[in-house]
């Protein structure tokens, strides 16, 4: 079997929650040895969030995947020595506490990096490690907030809303990731040593907003929330069907809305030249959707994305998690994995992203018990039977 391409990288992963555990998990998916260091007391909050099977959150068992979890009192000495021991000889470290959090530990970059001048941290915070919002409490939420998001988000006539899901910590995890792969090539390639990886959820968010800044900078346009459609990208929509489906139809090309028109019938507008490019389309948006709407209104979904297949227009319906589940693509590209839960039940779960050719990830355990790994992990790093009893009796771990 092909070696994952992470294999022999070692992260200690102290943070909670989404943003930080998000970047471990993608990490482990690929091979690195993700030990995930927990408070003895519960462990991470996430295990309890949302909907529990025999008490475990299920998202636990996502976001934890192919790691190892060891206990940790991290306010206590004992525990902190733990950590620094662990990140003699690893390669990352990932966390995220409010900035200055981990240095009244003990466990700062400059600390840990004194005996490993190698190493990587992975800093995800609300607003970054300095900066006059840094001491300040930030959230996902948040992050999406100030970095322009919600904003956007919503229809005009209605307060901004929120994605239903932690967008802005993914977001903020994805570019952390990438930001650890950089600085571990840095090391390899270019002789340098580990470095920080400062992610700000805000600033993560704000370099998913297009040209907004430069619209805003020249023309003094603030892009407002318009609703299903894409601002100035035209016909770029969501369209409900005669059975009550939405299908998203995406024709903003200038070739492709000529497709689409004559698929509709109305060739008409595929000829007309003051439709001919999207500058054009945007100045009669209104009328187009009314075109699409009307046509995919008498019509059933599944003859909509047919007609709109054979045209080779982009189209798809939007799909619920049930949708999901029955989609011949997810299954054929194995995105919908069978795992096993510690009492033998199964459950089906997210597959792994990206698909390498060569040595792609894999999902090998679900999220571990508290301090399922605390005992073999501590051994390897020289604490004896006696030590480790001790460590348990004092709370340490």
């Amino acid at each position: 079997m092909a070696k994952k391409p992470l294999e022999g990288l070692r992260v200690i992963e102290l943070g909670q929650l989404i943003a930080g555990p998000f970047a471990g998990k993608m990490l482990a998916e690929f091979g690195a040895e993700v030990i995930k260091i927990e408070p003895p007391d519960g462990g991470d909050p996430l295990r309890k969030w949302r909907k529990l099977y025999k008490d475990t959150s299920l998202w636990w068992y996502v976001q934890a995947r192919n790691k190892k979890s060891v206990t940790a009192n991290l306010r206590l000495p004992e525990g902190q020595e733990i950590v620094r021991r662990l990140a003699r000889d690893a390669d990352v470290v990932i966390e995220n506490f409010r900035p200055g959090t981990i240095e009244k530990w003990g466990l700062g970059y400059d600390e840990l990096s004194r005996e490993n001048p190698g190493l990587v941290m992975l800093r995800t915070s609300g607003f970054g490690q300095y900066g006059p919002y840094r001491d300040l409490a930030g959230f996902g939420a948040i992050g999406e907030s100030m970095g322009g998001m919600r904003y956007v988000t919503g229809f005009p006539d209605r307060p901004p809303v929120r994605l239903n899901l932690s967008i802005g910590d993914s977001i903020a995890a994805l570019h952390g990731v990438i930001g650890v792969l950089m600085a571990l090539h840095h090391r390899a390639a270019n002789g340098g040593k580990g470095q920080v990886v400062d992610v700000a959820l805000y600033e993560a968010v704000f370099n998913m907003m297009e040209s907004t800044l430069p619209e805003f900078d020249l023309f003094g346009i603030t892009r407002e929330r318009t609703g299903s459609n894409l601002t100035g990208i035209v016909p770029s929509n969501t369209y409900l069907t005669s059975d009550g489906h939405h299908v998203v139809i995406g024709a903003n090309a200038d070739s492709i809305f000529k497709r689409l028109m004559n698929a509709i019938g109305r060739r008409d507008l595929a000829d007309d030249p003051g439709l001919a490019d999207n500058a054009g389309r945007a100045q009669r948006a209104d009328e187009l959707d009314r075109v699409i709407g009307e046509w995919t209104g008498k019509n059933a979904v599944d003859h909509v994305l047919k007609v709109l297949a054979e045209a080779q227009v982009p189209s798809g319906k939007i799909y619920s998690i049930a949708d999901i589940v029955a989609d011949p693509q997810y299954q054929v590209r194995d995105m919908i994995r069978e795992a096993t839960l510690p009492d033998g039940a199964t459950v089906r779960v997210p597959g792994v992203v990206p698909k390498l050719s060569e040595t792609p990830g894999d999902l090998e355990w679900v999220g571990p018990a508290l301090g399922e790994h605390t005992a073999e992990v501590l051994a390897r790093i020289g604490y004896s039977d006696a030590e480790i009893a001790a460590l348990r009796a004092s709370k340490a771990i």
